[in-house]
């Protein structure tokens, strides 16, 4: 691996265990046992580390939530969207935690932000519409996008909910499948009596995976 994405993966790691707020590009330099002026070589200060994360968080998007096309969904591909939104929030919880802070410090990765929730936001639209034509939702054309943006809502501040409503300081994979079974109850308020037991066995499916975590 080179220098340069080592430097971006243990951020990423340190910002994720420790909160980014408490990290520094000493601490990152110490973790990877090299000088700050090398880890200068590479980046010219934290936001622009963070700002290289946030490439890895763009590319996760683009792949994850790809609209599929051509053939009738199934629960492997229903799974396959949720295990992707559970592993954006858990491979990029530290900025979930802190979002607001840390977009307001950065204008330009603010821009990229916004540019990215809008691509999820037209990229679950036409999932969602298509979940429709399939016969597993059954919701009015227009208030699909609507639909979108709070499941979307939902992702991007539960763990900023978690971490103010409970006394909790660590978000554990548990907490974060509590999230995608928040997902899920909405998806089954507008399931169809056909698509019912389909997202019954994703409740399930989540419900033990994060039980499993708790234990």
């Amino acid at each position: 691996m080179k220098t340069r994405d080592k430097i971006i993966y243990a951020s990423l790691e340190l910002f994720n265990e420790h909160g980014e707020r408490n990290i520094t590009t000493n601490h990152i330099a110490a973790h990877l046992n090299m000088s700050p002026g090398n880890l200068y070589y590479h980046f010219r200060n934290k936001e622009d580390i963070i700002r290289s994360i946030f490439s890895l968080y763009e590319a996760h998007l683009e792949s994850g939530f790809q609209p599929y096309e051509g053939e009738q969904v199934n629960v492997e591909q229903l799974i396959g969207y949720f295990d992707a939104m559970f592993y954006t929030l858990w491979q990029f919880r530290f900025m979930y935690a802190n979002l607001a802070d840390i977009l307001a410090r950065d204008e330009e990765l603010k821009s990229r932000y916004l540019q990215a929730q809008q691509q999820v936001l037209t990229r679950s639209s036409h999932v969602l519409d298509k979940l429709k034509q399939d016969g597993f939702l059954n919701i009015d054309n227009d208030k699909i996008t609507q639909l979108a943006d709070t499941i979307k809502m939902i992702v991007s501040f539960w763990i900023g909910y978690q971490l103010t409503q409970s006394s909790t300081s660590t978000i554990t994979k548990g907490i974060l499948y509590e999230g995608v079974l928040r997902v899920l109850m909405i998806f089954k308020a507008y399931a169809t009596p056909t698509s019912q037991a389909t997202f019954s066995s994703l409740e399930q499916h989540y419900h033990e995976l994060a039980t499993q975590d708790s234990l």
